[in-house]
């Protein structure tokens, strides 16, 4: 008698493993770690290289993070690696890549470390996390230290230990920026002008603001890898920031703004602040989105207009937020839309029966004369 093998699903063999998938996002993380630190490095050299150890600085504390937990947890060495899966490492990067260059030596490592211990391995480990830990880090660091986490409203000098103005002068258009009213806050300003060409957003050149999101090429040079490699379902990234562009749109033309002026807005909407990285590399992720089609469609959708709205509320940057709030509604999506089984045949409905009406038999005159009694 032949015997059969019982097991979990899912069934269907593939090459791809978390830890090969995480390789290739920081893969495809690199373009976007350089760009900012070369971009950075040509306003300051020494901004260049405060960019480039932020993210080291975080990328390592994220990794260490994770090694000391389960040394806690009394693993050996050889378990730990032979486990090691390379996603503190993308996290460790994202949150690098989400500081400002004169961010607090610090903040970062702070960050990491929450995202990993509280946010992920206190949770299970990789796939428990209800909410993206990179996300949770970032706010973490806002929220936690403020000032100290928008390091670049100014830049102070190692030298001479005193505070110098940052301005960002665009090689492309000639168009500058001081740290103090980054790309995305001008828009919001009443009068609103705009130095900054659509290829100065789009490629970098002259944009103040974090590391990671400055060079725009970088991050969709980073994501079309993705896509290529299968890790990457390219619709989802477009319908987010689509979303988020129209919506924005249509928020300033319900504000009194006339159409030609709200139309010319559209571009540096998706392009400003941190919009292209969280649509890539952040709201995407795996564990904190839906597990149907038609669940991500609404998921990504609602994502947008979220952002849309909290940026216009706060006339700034809110992409971290609304990543967070959505992390936190992705079990309702899962619960309310499912998926069908394999083979799934909808059933026939059967028309219903009219109810006849069924006389009563009368009963016995003596029987209820006795019962009366």
């Amino acid at each position: 008698m032949a015997q059969y093998i019982y097991s979990s699903s899912p069934h269907v063999k593939s090459p791809n493993t978390t830890r090969r998938i995480m390789i290739d996002v920081c893969i495809a993380l690199l373009p976007a770690c350089i760009a900012g630190c070369v971009l950075m490095g040509l306003v300051n050299a020494k901004l260049g290289w405060l960019s480039f150890m932020q993210i080291v600085l975080s990328a390592v504390s994220a990794v260490l993070a994770e090694f000391v937990y389960a040394l806690c947890l009394k693993k050996s060495f050889k378990t730990i690696l032979n486990e090691f899966d390379f996603t503190s490492l993308v996290t460790g990067l994202l949150i690098g890549m989400n500081l400002y260059p004169t961010s607090a030596w610090y903040v970062g490592i702070l960050a990491s470390i929450f995202a990993i211990v509280v946010v992920k391995m206190l949770f299970g480990g990789t796939g428990k996390n209800i909410v993206n830990p990179a996300i949770a880090g970032r706010i973490f660091a806002f929220i936690a230290f403020g000032a100290a986490f928008g390091g670049a409203m100014g830049y102070v000098d190692p030298d001479t230990a005193s505070l110098e103005t940052i301005k960002y002068v665009s090689t492309v258009s000639g168009g500058s920026v001081s740290t103090g009213a980054t790309p995305l806050q001008t828009l919001f300003n009443a009068n609103y002008t705009s130095t900054l060409s659509g290829w100065d957003l789009f490629l970098g050149t002259g944009v103040a603001g974090c590391i990671g999101e400055a060079c725009k090429l970088a991050l969709i040079a980073g994501g079309i890898y993705l896509v290529v490699r299968g890790v990457l379902n390219f619709r989802w990234p477009l319908v987010y920031v689509a979303v988020t562009g129209v919506t924005a749109v249509l928020i300033d033309l319900a504000t009194g703004t006339n159409f030609k002026d709200a139309i010319a807005r559209f571009v540096p909407y998706i392009l400003s602040g941190g919009l292209i990285l969280g649509a890539i590399f952040m709201a995407t992720d795996y564990v904190t989105t839906p597990n149907t089609k038609l669940g991500n469609y609404i998921y990504f959708a609602c994502l947008g207009v979220l952002t849309a709205v909290l940026r216009h509320a706060v006339k700034g940057e809110a992409v971290s937020f609304a990543i967070l709030l959505m992390n936190l509604l992705v079990p309702l999506f899962d619960r309310y839309i499912r998926r069908r089984p394999f083979g799934y045949v909808k059933p026939e409905r059967k028309p219903r029966q009219k109810k006849t009406v069924t006389e009563q038999p009368v009963a016995d005159e003596k029987v209820v004369a006795k019962e009366g009694k």
